[in-house]
């Protein structure tokens, strides 16, 4: 898998230290004490002590949990010394708390875990890390800080803040702007912090309304169906945010039945067919929102780090972060080229 460059600022080839700092004795004065400085080894590319990482993933049911459990996976084989134990990816809670206990029960050196409910399975979480093995926890965050060591994952309100200042940028000078929303689950709090960052951008711009909103659920079906809903309420508007790329494979099926094409479309997570669509220029698609799930590489690099009692490359500090929250960047057709091969299927 491609390095972006966002994990190579993150897992450089050796560590940020700081030379001690000598002061010359020049007088009878006594010498001044040496500046703080960190040996720690950072992690980086060459093969380290081995480490065992349990992997406890999602069901892949939809293109971003396939390409999160790809990611690990990845990642992990480019570590000649490191071991995936890897269970079926599921989406029941009770089968996963049983997995992870196996995981535990088989001493593996540090655990990797993207929950299917972060408040279910924080128990087990919370178990691991009594037993001795630190827990990097991914995307959905646990209920208590104690059951994990990191966290890594998401911008949910990144992701709607970015969009709407994209689509505001746009928009700015034309009067009257209409904007669209087509949302993801509506009871769950990522739908909801995704909705307040955009609604916080669009603050900003005092020449554009947001019109109207329907809530999907995240599949190509809900995606067209709600979208034909929209259009059939909205007879013109400048601009949609659809939240998920793979919805948004239905959102376009609809707009393009309906025969519309007086608005701009961005959509959200960084699906290779919604880059592919930016790319070719055909559609309304005009931008996607990322929501990467190279986070799977990165979690299965810090779990490393972890492992190996190892640093983070470019950091000073001795030890990994508590939490690493990523960027969502705005994929368009200028940049398009750079993350393609981070697109899922």
């Amino acid at each position: 898998m491609p390095e972006t460059s966002r994990r190579g600022l993150l897992f450089g080839t050796a560590a940020v230290s700081a030379g001690a700092l000598l002061t010359a004795c020049t007088s009878n004065e006594p010498k001044k004490s040496e500046t703080a400085a960190t040996n720690q080894p950072a992690a980086d590319d060459k093969p380290g002590k081995p480490v065992t990482i349990g992997y406890a993933g999602p069901q892949a049911d939809h293109g971003w949990l396939n390409a999160i459990n790809v990611n690990a996976k990845s990642r992990a084989e480019k570590y000649s010394e490191v071991t995936l134990e890897i269970t079926e990816g599921s989406n029941d809670t009770a089968a996963q708390i049983g997995q992870v206990k196996t995981l535990i029960n088989k001493k593996v050196d540090v655990l990797v875990i993207l929950p299917a409910d972060g408040k279910a399975l924080t128990q087990v979480g919370l178990e691991a890390m009594r037993a001795g093995i630190p827990v990097v926890n991914l995307d959905r965050i646990f209920a208590s800080p104690q059951a994990y060591r990191c966290w890594v994952g998401g911008d949910n309100y990144g992701m709607g803040l970015n969009a709407g200042h994209y689509i505001g940028e746009q928009l700015k000078d034309k009067p009257n702007a209409k904007v669209v929303e087509l949302a993801g689950i509506d009871n769950l709090e990522l739908t909801k912090q995704r909705s307040q960052g955009f609604a916080d951008a669009l603050k900003n711009y005092s020449n554009i309304k947001l019109v109207a909103r329907q809530a999907a659920d995240f599949t190509v079906e809900s995606g067209q169906a709600k979208m034909a809903q929209l259009l059939q309420a909205q007879k013109q508007f400048d601009a949609l945010w659809n939240h998920d790329d793979d919805q948004g494979v239905g959102a376009l099926r609809a707009i393009q039945q309906a025969g519309r094409d007086e608005f701009m479309m961005v959509g959200g997570a960084g699906a290779k067919s919604a880059m592919d669509a930016i790319k070719a220029g055909n559609s309304v698609l005009k931008a996607t929102v990322l929501y990467p799930p190279t986070m799977a590489a990165s979690a299965i690099d810090l779990a490393r780090a972890l492992g190996q009692g190892k640093g983070v490359g470019g950091l000073a500090e001795m030890e990994i972060p508590t939490s690493l929250t990523l960027y969502s960047a705005v994929v368009t057709k200028e940049n398009v080229d750079q993350y393609l091969p981070t697109g899922f299927s």
